[in-house]
């Protein structure tokens, strides 16, 4: 039986009706329950305050040191690297309104995350509590709560901004350099067929770390454009699952794939023909923590990699 923080995890410890009525609150609300009421607000003062930050935000992140594309266990992971240093500027697009990608649940919609050592390191530096099983992995009791706690800690970082519900349809590409994104919301993105032109806005970038995950509807975008304007000869895809085999090999291959473009997580995996990891994430923090490491790189600042 293994313990965390002194609890066994092999059930939950439930409390009683009366157990619960005993206890004490600590810290009464600052306001009567019973009687509230909001101070007053003017509903254009509402769009104004949305208006005004979403629009500096776009203004200030027209020009940023790193774009990461996508917003899950991978994007989010390499983005709390990179934001360590507090002087790089890191702009996260997520074409989906919730960020996080397939890390709120673990395989076949189960809540258990797996994370395979030395994985957990991870885990404990961002501040997720886990169960330590045996040697080999750690489990997460709900995949959840790694999503929403790097998330929050990561938003609170003054250098970091989340674009979510916006899409990154193109890259910009200068002398055979990947120099930025072409963006677009979302909902416009997937009715080009349906409406009228609808041209897109740009972020430039001085380098840009894709991490759209496995072929999908937007899934493994990054490689494809590349392969489309003739940057890397093919995407074979992804074989048959091998988790041995499939986390260490997207860790190894995790890199700058052209000047200026860095893949990490699954995307590695449709790039490189790897095998299909499953239901394991160990892989997904380390290889965005990698392509950290490779876009420091990159900016020819100083990383672990040298």
């Amino acid at each position: 039986m293994s313990t965390v923080n002194g609890t066994s995890s092999s059930s939950a410890v439930a409390t009683s009706t009366a157990q619960l009525g005993a206890i004490n609150l600590v810290g009464e609300p600052k306001y009567d329950l019973n009687d509230l009421h909001f101070n007053p607000i003017k509903e254009a003062d509402v769009s104004r305050e949305m208006t005004r930050r979403y629009m500096t935000d776009m203004l200030d992140h027209a020009e940023t040191d790193v774009v990461v594309i996508g917003a899950g266990s991978a994007g989010l992971s390499c983005a709390w690297e990179l934001s360590k240093n507090p002087n790089i500027q890191v702009t996260v697009i997520e074409q989906s309104v919730s960020p996080g990608g397939g890390a709120w649940l673990g395989g076949q919609l189960f809540s258990a995350m797996i994370v395979r050592k030395p994985g957990h390191h991870f885990l404990a530096e961002v501040g997720v509590p886990f169960d330590d099983c045996n040697e080999n992995y750690v489990v997460v009791k709900h995949a959840a709560l790694f999503t929403s706690t790097i998330l929050s800690k990561l938003l609170m970082r003054p250098n970091v901004k989340l674009f979510n519900a916006l899409a990154a349809e193109d890259l910009i590409v200068k002398n055979g350099r990947v120099a930025g994104v072409v963006t677009n919301w979302t909902l416009v993105t997937l009715n080009h067929d349906t409406q009228s032109c609808m041209d897109p806005n740009v972020i430039e970038a001085k380098v840009v770390v894709s991490s759209t995950g496995h072929d999908g509807p937007m899934g493994a975008s990054g490689v494809k454009r590349l392969q489309k304007i003739g940057l890397v000869k093919s995407v074979p895809g992804m074989i048959a699952l091998d988790m041995n085999a499939a986390e260490d090999g997207i860790v190894a291959k995790t890199r700058e794939v052209v000047p200026g473009m860095v893949i990490t997580g699954m995307e590695v995996a449709e790039l490189d023909g790897c095998p299909r990891m499953g239901p394991t994430f160990g892989a997904m923090m380390l290889s965005g923590q990698k392509a950290a490491h490779c876009a420091l790189k990159s900016l020819g600042l100083a990383n672990v990699l040298n």
